[in-house]
């Protein structure tokens, strides 16, 4: 049975952690597979409404495992970015609930943008983001150089991939890479309060957020992206979290929402 990857499910939160601590959480192709095939359980579960990745150790994840690299059983990178890396930030921008990555450690390289994939990231004080990919003359992927020129800027964003200076977790949200910065040993419990929030709203209507703003990220012109609204805020206005939070507002309560 596989331990580089640890889940569990409390209420209606599913947990996953990185448990590579040996090697800083970085990935190996089990690990990758696994994390893809988690996510899609997790995505199908109907008790679970939120996600939450996290790290294992001192770090949330330092990327690439270069043992794969190497050697008679190397793995090569159009392997790892068709079958690893893509697979599991595309899964995780489609999936229909809120994924929070709270980033215990260094993120470094494909770990740095599988956490940006995230809906919320949340970051401990000693936690530090690196485009460590032209350290070793690569370029960033795990959807990096989409994800990160549209959180900070593009010369920002260009500064960093090229240079690969260590961000510290203060500054990666001054500069809007992440939401919110706690103390490292509140980080779980933090976490865990914003995932239960989330948890307890009107999940499809999260979805349809989430499926808004994933098409605000193409080329759409701002009537495009006016069209996507009412599409989807019609949907939004059939569901029966929108009915509840409507009768509650009226009742002066507050909405029981069951994510249908």
């Amino acid at each position: 049975m596989s331990t580089s990857l640890l889940t569990n499910i409390e209420g209606a939160v599913g947990y996953i952690t990185l448990n590579r601590p040996q090697v800083f959480n970085s990935f190996n192709r089990e690990m990758a597979l696994h994390l893809q095939a988690t996510l899609q359980q997790l995505a199908t579960n109907p008790q679970v409404r939120c996600i939450v990745i996290t790290g294992a150790g001192k770090a949330f994840c330092a990327g690439q495992d270069i043992g794969e690299l190497l050697g008679d059983e190397k793995i090569g990178f159009e392997k790892i970015l068709k079958e690893h890396y893509n697979p599991i930030v595309a899964a995780m921008r489609a999936l229909p609930k809120p994924i929070v990555v709270a980033v215990n450690g260094v993120a470094a390289g494909a770990g740095a943008n599988i956490a940006l994939a995230a809906d919320v990231v949340v970051a401990a004080d000693n936690a530090a983001f690196i485009q460590a990919f032209s350290k070793i003359g690569l370029i960033p992927d795990s959807g990096g150089t989409f994800t990160l020129p549209r959180l900070i800027g593009f010369q920002k964003a260009s500064a960093l991939m090229m240079l690969g200076d260590k961000v510290s977790a203060t500054e990666a949200e001054k500069l809007g890479m992440l939401y919110k910065v706690f103390p490292a040993e509140t980080l779980q419990e933090e976490t865990k309060k914003i995932a239960e929030t989330l948890a307890a709203l009107p999940t499809k209507a999260l979805a349809l957020t989430k499926q808004a703003l994933n098409q605000s990220l193409v080329s759409n012109s701002f009537e495009a992206q006016l069209q996507v609204e009412d599409e989807l805020q019609f949907v939004a206005a059939h569901t029966t979290d929108y009915a509840e939070g409507i009768q509650a507002f009226v009742e002066k309560r507050s909405p029981k929402f069951t994510g249908q």
